[in-house]
């Protein structure tokens, strides 16, 4: 029997490594991902500023696996079917027959049709973007501007690395974060949003909410409360939509996970709506949370294909509970656990906790260490190491 897990983001990686313990012996498991590296993207935005991070936030799939991995794009599936169509890297199609099969493939950067913005803006989704990110600011002069369209948690932490990297670089440009709701943040607790909106000012960066692009050129951007804004440099993290195996759409599943007969769906690439009804907020901690229950999922529809019973099973369910979240401004973060804010040292150390604490846990202990030396400054000669005891796996509140 064939278990395919479809991608190896944050949800893939973690479904992948559970099954391998917990699949029956018979039950053979392969992950098909177009890269073959697994990026930690809750610290892409690092790389803006310290290219040298790049290596400890990337993973190699066959270190961290023991199964079967395939490299190649998912660009169809039938969910009912159990059938996937893969695009080779050297070009060419297959199909992928599977029984049962878990579809993790994420989400990608949406544009929202809106003119313009694809051809003249670069997102944040991929290590080239970061370096693209980083190459065009530091090309800034005095008096330029950077605009950062989108203020969820990538362009809160976007915008807080490049006003930083102007401090660094002695680069007198502005950094102008837009968001077109009253605030930034606009997804989660009003104390947060305020003590990220404070975060933001500190570091430097101009915040205009209640203000969208409509459409934008090489030099100007339209904005939908009417007027221009002209730009030097333009960085998009506005929003998210499906991959084009799923046609750009996020389907909504319910709190099984099930998207169809043979096949689940977790992480970013679905709208999932959990067990009290609520909607799920796309986030690497949601997707790390979904594949356990889809791990048990997977397992139980194996063992009922495989022994032949009369009655479906009766499949785990999805509760959302996340006791935290986490944003890094520059050198600053805001961390909420339950009802504290905490800022400053305390939330850094904590956010190094949790990006250290989900490399361990997908058995990236090199890299795990490395995170925790760069972002705690201890690789300076002499320093004492960190051990991997102290490696605390916390990546609950990873965003």
């Amino acid at each position: 029997m064939l278990v395919a897990v479809l991608g190896a983001g944050y949800a893939g990686l973690t479904l992948a490594r559970t099954l391998e313990r917990t699949l029956p012996d018979d039950a053979e498991l392969v992950v098909v991902d177009e890269s073959a590296d697994h990026l930690v993207q809750h610290e892409l935005h690092r790389v803006v500023r310290r290219p040298s991070l790049a290596d400890d936030i990337t993973v190699t799939l066959t270190d961290a696996l023991d199964c079967t991995v395939r490299r190649a794009s998912v660009t169809d599936i039938d969910a009912d079917a159990g059938e996937a169509t893969l695009e080779r890297p050297g070009g060419g199609e297959e199909t992928l027959d599977y029984d049962v099969g878990a579809v993790c493939l994420g989400a990608r950067t949406a544009f929202y049709g809106l003119a313009g913005v694809r051809e003249h803006a670069t997102p944040l989704k991929r290590l080239a973007d970061a370096r693209e990110i980083r190459a065009d600011f530091l090309d800034l002069a005095d008096g330029d501007r950077v605009v950062v369209g989108g203020a969820g948690l990538s362009g809160v932490q976007v915008a807080g690395e490049l006003a930083e990297l102007a401090d660094e670089a002695a680069v007198d440009a502005e950094v102008c974060l837009l968001e077109q709701e009253p605030e930034v943040a606009p997804a989660f607790p009003q104390s947060f949003q305020r003590a990220v909106h404070d975060a933001l000012l500190d570091a430097g960066v101009t915040v205009r909410t209640g203000t969208g692009v409509s459409r934008a050129d090489g030099e100007t951007i339209e904005l939908d409360t009417g007027g221009e804004l002209g730009y030097d440099q333009f960085v998009w993290t506005g929003g998210i939509q499906g991959p084009p195996a799923m046609r750009d759409d996020r389907p909504v599943v319910r709190a099984d996970l099930r998207l169809g007969e043979s096949t689940f769906a977790v992480g970013d690439v679905a709208r999932v709506v959990d067990s009290d009804g609520a909607a799920v907020p796309a986030s690497a901690a949601a997707a790390i949370r979904e594949a356990s229950v889809a791990a048990d999922n997977v397992r139980a529809l194996v063992e009922h294909r495989r022994d032949g019973d009369g009655f479906e099973p009766r499949l785990a369910r999805y509760r959302f509970d996340v006791p935290g979240w986490l944003v890094s401004v520059g050198d600053d973060a805001v961390a909420k656990v339950g009802p504290t804010v905490l800022t400053g040292r305390p939330a850094l150390a904590l956010k190094t906790t949790v990006g250290a604490g989900y490399l361990s846990s997908v058995g990236a202990i090199r890299e795990a260490t490395e995170l925790v030396r760069e972002e705690v400054g201890i690789a300076d000669e002499g320093a004492p190491e960190p051990e991997v005891d102290d490696i605390v796996d916390v990546s609950e509140h990873a965003e």
